[in-house]
C-alpha cells in the first residue's frame, strides 16, 4: 500500500512539473513575439538617455571639432596632407577651385576636404550625422559666436559660426529661414583652421593683437609713389610705415619690364613684413588704363556693354585678372558699377557698362568673377554710385539730391548684386548726399558706410576711400583730418595716391586719434582684421614675379576687340 502511495505521489510531481515547464515556455514565446511586435520603449530611467542622444551626439562632435575632427574620419583639419587624403581614399572624384580655396570632391564620403598649401585646412561633410540636426537645435545647444550670410544665384544661406579652441572654426550652415517658424535641417558643416604659410605669404597666427599700433596703421594705408624705380622715399614709406598697399598710375609705368622689376623692388622692401603688400592699379580698359607699351588694352566697359553678353564680360574680367599677374600686380581697381544715368557726367561716362541698370549690374558682376577667377582681386566702385554727378569728383565735391529710397531703386542696386555674388571690396566715393548726410561726403559718412554699405547692405568686406588727394577733398578738408573721419565713419583702407609726402603726416594723425581716445585701438583692429582676411584668403605673396611674355593675352584682348568694334 505504502508503495502504492509513493509511485502515484511521483507520477503527481512529474505531471505537475511537465505542467509548469510547458506553461513557462509557452509564456516566454508570447513574450518574445510581443516584443517583436511592439515599439522597444525604455524604462523611464532609460527614457531620460534617450532624450539625451541628440545632446550626447552634439557633444562628441563639437569635442572632436576642437581636435580637427569629425566623426568616422581620420583626417585631421590643420595637419592631414593632400597626399595622405588621398592615400586613405584614393583620387578625388573632382577638384573644385572656389573663392575661398581648392577643394578635393569626395561624394562616396558626402565630403569635400579644402586644400591650403599641401594641408586640409577645411572639411565640409552633408552626412547624416549631421543634417539630422535643425536650426533651433543647433542654435540653442551652445551659444555662437557669429552668424554670418551668403547668397548667390544657387543658395541663399544663414551660417552658426563657433569658434572654437586651437583656433578651429566649426560653420553650422542652413537654408536661409523664410520666417521665425521656419526650422530648417543642416545643409553641411564646415570645420575649418588657417594654415600657417611660412615666409611665402600670410603667415597665419600673426593676429592683429600680435602687431604693434604703427603697424596696424600702416596696414590701414594705401599709398601712392613717385617715379618709375625704387627711392629711399618709397622704401620707408613700405618699411617705416607699414603700409598695407602701394598703387601704380601712368606716370610709374613705362615698359612692362619696368613694371615687373618696379614691383618686385617693393616686394623686397617688404620682406620683413609677414604681410604682402596690395599691389593695385586702375585697369579698366577704355579711356582708364595703365597698360605699357607692348601690353595691349581692352575696349570701354561702354563697349562691352552695348553687345550684353555675360561670356564676353567673364572674359574681358579674366584677361583683366592674367595682365594684372603677370605684371605683378594683385589687386585691380574694377569694375565700375556706375549706372550712367546723366548723360552730363563728365567722370564716368564710357566706364560704366551703360544706362540701364540691369545691364550694369549683370556685366559688371560677371567681370568682376573674371577677375577673381585670376586669383586677383577685384574692388567694385564708386560706391554708392557715381552716374548722376555733373562735377568732376577729382576737381569739386559732387553733390547728389537724391533720397535712400531713390538711390535704392538705381545706383545701390548693382552693389546689392555685387555683394551677394561675393565682392571683397568696395571704394567709396567723395559724393555729397545731403538727403542722408548733409555734413560729409560719402568717403567720410558713417550714415553711408556703416549704415548703407554694412549694415543694410550686408558688406562685410574691406572699404577703402577714392583717392583723399583728389579736389573733392582737399578743396574741403585737410588730408589727415579727412582720413580720421573715413576710419571713424568704417572706412578700413586710405587711399593717399598723388602725394606720396602726405604718407606721414596721415600716420601720425591716426596714431594721435587713438592714442588720445578719438578713435578705439578696437576700432582699429576690425579694420586690419578685414586687411589681413582678404590677404590670406587671396594667398597673397611677396615673391618675385618672372618676366612673362604677353603675347597670348594680347591675342585674348584682340578677340574681345574684335567683337567690340
Amino acid at each position: 500500500m505504502i508503495r502504492r502511495i509513493a509511485i502515484i505521489i511521483i507520477i503527481v510531481i512529474i505531471t505537475l512539473g511537465a505542467v509548469f515547464f510547458f506553461t513557462r515556455s509557452l509564456s516566454d514565446k508570447t513574450n518574445d513575439k510581443q516584443a517583436d511586435q511592439q515599439p522597444k520603449n525604455p524604462s523611464s530611467s532609460h527614457e531620460n538617455e534617450e532624450v539625451q542622444e541628440p545632446e550626447a551626439a552634439l557633444a562628441n562632435i563639437f569635442n572632436l571639432a576642437k581636435q580637427g575632427k569629425i566623426p568616422q574620419s581620420n583626417i585631421v583639419v590643420g595637419e592631414t596632407t593632400t597626399d595622405a587624403v588621398q592615400k586613405t581614399w584614393g583620387k578625388p572624384d573632382k577638384t573644385t577651385d572656389t573663392d575661398v580655396g581648392r577643394f578635393l570632391n569626395y561624394p562616396s564620403h558626402d565630403i569635400d576636404v579644402g586644400i591650403t598649401d599641401g594641408i586640409v585646412s577645411d572639411m565640409r561633410s552633408s552626412q547624416d550625422q549631421f543634417t539630422s540636426f535643425d536650426f533651433e537645435t543647433i542654435k540653442s545647444y551652445k551659444k555662437l559666436d557669429d552668424t554670418h550670410y551668403y547668397q548667390d544665384d544657387d543658395h541663399n544661406q544663414i551660417i552658426l559660426v563657433y569658434e572654437l579652441s586651437n583656433d578651429y572654426v566649426l560653420k553650422w550652415v542652413f537654408p536661409k529661414r523664410s520666417g521665425d517658424a521656419d526650422n530648417p535641417d543642416v545643409d553641411h558643416i564646415s570645420l575649418s583652421k588657417e594654415i600657417s604659410r611660412g615666409d611665402k605669404g600670410v603667415r597665419s597666427g600673426d593676429t592683429d593683437n600680435n602687431m604693434s599700433l604703427n603697424e596696424k596703421i600702416g596696414q590701414m594705408i594705401f599709398s601712392g609713389v613717385n617715379g618709375t624705380k625704387m627711392t629711399a622715399e618709397t622704401r620707408s614709406i613700405i618699411q617705416k610705415y607699414h603700409v598695407g598697399g602701394v598703387i601704380l598710375y601712368g606716370d610709374n609705368i613705362t615698359s612692362k619690364t619696368q613694371t615687373v622689376n618696379f614691383l618686385n623692388e617693393m616686394k623686397t622692401a617688404n620682406a620683413d613684413n609677414p604681410y604682402p603688400l596690395l599691389l593695385g592699379v586702375d585697369e579698366e580698359g577704355g579711356s582708364v588704363t595703365r597698360m605699357p607699351d607692348g601690353v595691349k588694352s581692352l575696349p570701354s566697359s561702354r563697349s562691352i556693354g552695348k553687345m550684353n553678353d555675360p561670356d564676353v564680360a567673364f572674359q574681358a574680367g579674366s584677361i583683366l585678372g592674367e595682365q594684372m599677374k603677370t605684371l605683378g600686380f594683385n589687386l585691380d581697381f574694377a569694375p565700375v558699377l556706375d549706372v550712367n544715368s546723366n548723360p552730363d557726367n563728365p567722370v564716368i561716362g564710357d566706364r560704366s557698362f551703360g544706362n540701364n541698370l540691369k545691364i550694369v549690374s549683370k556685366l559688371g558682376i560677371q567681370t568682376m568673377k573674371g577677375i577673381q577667377s585670376e586669383g586677383i582681386i577685384s574692388v567694385m566702385k564708386h560706391f554708392p554710385g557715381h552716374g548722376d554727378t555733373s562735377k568732376d569728383s577729382h576737381l569739386k565735391l559732387p553733390k547728389v539730391d537724391k533720397s535712400y529710397g531713390e538711390l535704392s531703386k538705381l545706383e545701390l542696386a548693382p552693389f546689392r548684386k555685387a555683394i551677394s555674388n561675393g565682392a571683397d571690396v568696395s571704394m567709396v566715393a567723395h559724393i555729397l548726399l545731403p538727403k542722408i548726410d548733409e555734413n560729409y561726403p560719402a568717403s567720410m559718412s558713417k550714415k553711408i558706410i556703416t549704415g548703407i554699405l554694412r549694415e543694410d547692405l550686408e558688406f562685410d568686406g574691406v572699404v577703402i576711400t577714392d583717392d583723399l588727394t583728389m579736389g573733392a577733398i582737399t578743396n574741403q578738408y585737410n588730408v589727415a583730418e579727412a582720413a580720421v573721419r573715413s576710419v571713424k565713419a568704417g572706412g578700413d583702407l586710405l587711399l593717399v595716391a598723388h602725394n606720396p609726402d602726405l604718407i606721414p603726416t596721415v600716420f601720425d594723425k591716426l596714431k594721435t586719434a587713438v592714442e588720445n581716445g578719438e578713435i578705439s585701438e578696437e576700432r582699429i583692429n576690425e579694420s586690419v582684421e578685414r586687411i589681413t582676411h582678404l590677404k590670406e584668403k587671396y594667398q597673397l605673396s611677396d615673391e618675385k614675379t618672372p618676366n612673362l611674355n604677353v603675347q597670348s593675352i594680347n591675342e585674348e584682348v584682340e578677340t574681345i576687340r574684335e567683337k567690340a568694334y
